[in-house]
């Protein structure tokens, strides 16, 4: 096998029906929603990286220290020959474990982006060009199967995306992934950690307005890709804690009363003046609820380590 293979798992209309699903059950519903990965066209990535250099947004900073701290000690615990990232991204993250996974044989970046995908295996290559990069495009809530590739292997889902997941979703998620691991196979899991709620409203709302862009950029895509004609200029961004939830919503806000059209699914929208769409949970966490959550899920928590003032965490887990 060449040193970069990129299977597709995924048809390639897969994206464009599964947007119009989205869209047309969210935005029929009461209250309405709207899930968070439609922010991530082109420009959407770009906002986002935006935001993880924003002094407010910690959640990347946090997670980079623990890796730079602990990537060792997570190399030592697994032995890991194959790497398995979930929702790999620009796969940035992931240079801090393959430098430390001195064992590695093959890494395998599962992502819905077949360009971010390719791009991000040729760069990986230059700095490690003994590594074999099998890349899926996958949709990792869609029911996976892995390459051939050998063990121990580590399933990484970094960066806190599990809670972008509705709780029923993280239970078939984490179902999932331990139908995937073999006995000697480890899950590295990021989870972004309860905390006050000034710190955690100031990461979702930022001074300089790029979060507001950002989930304002769902509605660009609908526009771009279903012929709609929101107008974001008539949203406003609205981030906002659930204490009893413990998770951040973000939400547009219409700013008046309004009608959009989406002709693609020949469908007319209402909002009320004040009325809301939810376009992302992103639940925090507190030690033993991840450990009652992968325990639930038949997997047993072995190691805990979290930034010097425990705002993130990155936990091992392994198969029961």
């Amino acid at each position: 096998m060449s040193p970069l293979a990129i299977t597709r798992t995924l048809p390639p209309d897969a994206t464009t029906a599964a947007l119009r699903t989205d869209v047309a059950q969210g935005l029929t519903s009461s209250p309405k929603t709207l899930p968070p990965k439609w922010f991530y066209d082109a420009r959407g990535s770009e906002l986002f990286e935006d935001i993880t250099a924003l002094p407010e947004y910690y959640p990347t900073r946090a997670e980079r220290e623990i890796l730079l701290a602990r990537a060792g000690q997570i190399a030592t615990a697994t032995g890991a020959r194959t790497l398995v990232e979930l929702g790999s991204g620009s796969s940035e993250k992931t240079r801090h474990l393959l430098d430390a996974l001195t064992r590695l044989h093959t890494y395998v970046p599962v992502d819905v982006s077949e360009s971010a995908l390719a791009a991000a295996g040729e760069a990986l290559l230059a700095d490690h060009p003994g590594l074999t990069v099998h890349a899926l495009v996958a949709d990792f809530q869609g029911g996976l199967e892995l390459p051939e590739a050998p063990g121990p292997r580590l399933l990484a889902f970094l960066g806190g995306t599990i809670g972008n997941l509705l709780p029923a979703e993280r239970t078939g998620f984490l179902h999932s992934v331990r139908d995937l691991l073999e006995p000697g196979d480890a899950l590295l899991l990021g989870t972004d950690l309860v905390k006050d709620e000034g710190t955690l409203l100031a990461a979702y709302d930022d001074s300089q307005g790029v979060t507001a862009e950002f989930n304002k950029n769902v509605l660009t895509v609908i526009n771009r890709e279903l012929a709609a004609d929101f107008d974001p200029a008539q949203f406003a961004h609205r981030a906002v804690w659930d204490a009893e939830r413990e998770w951040i919503e973000m939400r547009l806000r219409s700013l008046k009363e309004q009608t959009v059209k989406i002709p693609a699914l020949d469908l007319a929208v209402h909002f009320a003046a004040g009325e809301e769409v939810r376009t992302e949970v992103s639940a925090k966490f507190r030690k033993e609820g991840v450990r009652r959550e992968l325990g639930a899920a038949g997997l047993e928590l072995r190691d805990w380590w979290t930034d010097g003032t425990a705002r993130f965490a990155l936990s091992l887990a392994v198969r029961r």
